[in-house]
């Protein structure tokens, strides 16, 4: 489980309930409590907004993710990042993960995650800008979507490779949401087990996106059900982090699917024997 935590006044989902550093410290405990393996710290929103430069977004991570560390030495910490000056920042106050969820917008960040020694999440965004809604994005040829996502984040974690990351620490993303209509994203989740057959590790991030508000009918604080639907078809495919703001509920869906499918064995299995 890789658990959000925000450092933004304006998160789509918890509308800066962690905005404080206090809120958000309090927020990692709780995450950690819950047995979150992951804790994924952003300082901007993906939509658009008030312009964040590289000093602004610093100063609301860099020094939170030393807190993290000093606190948690074990904890995994990723940052939700595209700029390489911040990803250098973050690793040197002790991140282990770069969360590029714009799919290589600054083709430097390779090298910081090579210099670092850190995992770097690979996505696909169709080659939108950062923090731009996709308007109209079309995906032709055979496999459409599901092909781009698998070519574009399969090159993006080669290149990483070849730039030094290690290739344990990669893992590819197929962004639902991030350039693409909800159709996108509903064949991605329902082709999964495409990207997963690529060898490399899926992260899926799902949490009460907008494809599932609009295949319900629901807007953001009515999408948990939608969200473990999404998440019981990703679990089943294989994929092997979820990006979420509900831990408990996620650990438990993600549970019960693998134990269904086999990869994970009952915490108790009485019932006929005694």
């Amino acid at each position: 489980m890789m658990a959000i935590v925000n450092r933004t006044p304006d998160s789509f989902f918890d509308k800066g309930a962690t905005w404080a550093e206090d809120a958000a410290f309090a927020r990692v405990a709780e995450v950690v409590g819950q047995g979150a393996e992951i804790v994924d710290i952003g300082g901007i929103k993906a939509a658009p907004g008030v312009e964040i430069g590289p000093a602004e977004e610093k100063a609301r991570v860099v020094d939170f993710v030393a807190r993290v560390r000093e606190t948690w030495p074990d904890l995994v910490i990723s940052v939700d990042t595209w700029r390489a000056e911040v990803g250098d920042a973050v690793c040197a106050a002790g991140a282990d993960v770069l969360n590029d969820a714009w799919g290589g917008a600054d083709p430097e960040l390779v090298d910081v995650a090579a210099q670092w020694r850190a995992a770097l999440i690979c996505t696909h965004t169709g080659g939108v800008t950062p923090r731009t809604r996709p308007y109209r994005i079309e995906y032709d040829g055979p496999g459409g979507v599901v092909a781009a996502a698998i070519a574009d984040t399969v090159a993006y974690a080669e290149r990483a490779l070849a730039a030094g990351v290690e290739r344990d620490s990669l893992v590819i993303d197929p962004a639902h949401d991030f350039g693409k209509n909800t159709f996108h994203s509903l064949e991605l989740t329902r082709r999964l087990d495409e990207m997963v057959a690529t060898g490399w590790p899926v992260l899926v991030s799902l949490s009460n996106k907008d494809f599932v508000g609009e295949t319900l009918g629901l807007e953001v604080g009515e999408r948990l059900i939608g969200t473990l639907a999404a998440t019981s078809v990703c679990a089943l495919a294989g994929a092997r982090i979820y990006r979420v703001h509900q831990v408990l509920e996620t650990r438990q869906t993600v549970d019960m699917v693998w134990s269904i499918a086999g990869r994970r064995p009952p915490l108790r299995a009485i019932r006929g024997l005694q």
